[in-house]
């Protein structure tokens, strides 16, 4: 069989695509994943996903500058599409990062290969379950499915869809209050254990609240995220969901 140019070209701009989406989702692109591994995946994304229509040997070529244009927007198109994704896991670190604040794990902090950020050991737990539910219920296959879908919604060397800031706007702050929700629960227990501890330190002075409070805001802050976790599954399970919708929202 022969392959045209103008075929490989195509098949060249849907490999961008896919390359520049899955470099958001820690699943796919994160920094612990060999580049060689994110390579050949977006090869055999592109070779599975991409509608094939073979073009006749004889088919134009596009331009150099064309081209380079094309490749641009194509960029363009899967960090938009990407950034979805971004908003989902980011809500999850925000939450995780504000359930950690007051818990006492602040102290020490550890590397996240996979997103690429550092954080307290509590936030990497709910972050690193997160990411669990996100593979139990299928993410990794609905963002698949995404990519696929926005083939379909902007063919290949069209025109950019992005025509606003609003659809942004809303989405990041869906995004942003779900992290705040998720974080809530946690958050108010240690409140809670803060004033107990302040009223504490009025009636009996003597006891050193200080080195007190470290050890039980940790126990508070695990019982707290344990019973937490049966809550907001079904929150964390639409908010995967809502990401692979949101990837779909900002092209159509």
């Amino acid at each position: 069989m022969t392959i045209s140019v103008a075929q490989a070209q195509l098949f060249f701009l849907a490999f961008t695509r896919i390359m520049a989406i899955l470099v958001h989702v820690p699943v796919f692109g994160g920094q612990n994943i060999p580049s060689q591994v994110r390579i050949g995946l977006g090869l055999v994304l592109a070779f599975v996903l991409l509608p094939w229509q073979p073009l006749p040997p004889e088919a134009a070529a596009i331009g150099t500058f064309a081209y380079s244009l094309a490749i641009g927007r194509e960029i363009l198109i899967g960090t938009l599409i990407g950034f979805a994704a971004d908003l989902a896991f980011g809500a999850i670190q925000m939450a995780g990062a504000a359930m950690g604040t007051g818990s006492g794990f602040e102290s020490s902090r550890i590397f996240n290969p996979a997103l690429g950020e550092s954080g307290s050991a509590f936030d990497q737990i709910f972050v690193m379950t997160a990411t669990m539910i996100f593979l139990v219920i299928n993410g990794h296959h609905l963002v698949l499915i995404a990519i696929q879908k926005t083939f379909e919604a902007v063919p290949l060397n069209g025109s950019l869809p992005f025509d606003g800031m609003e659809t942004v706007l809303k989405t990041t702050s869906v995004f942003i209050a779900a992290g705040i929700h998720m974080a809530m629960p946690i958050i108010a227990a240690l409140v809670l254990t803060d004033l107990t501890l302040g009223l504490l330190a009025r009636v009996a002075p003597q006891v050193q609240v200080y080195f007190l409070g470290l050890p039980v805001k940790v126990v508070v802050a695990m019982i707290a995220m344990s019973m937490t976790f049966s809550v907001i599954f079904p929150y964390v399970s639409s908010l995967f969901k809502n990401m692979a919708e949101g990837m779909l929202l900002f092209v159509e």
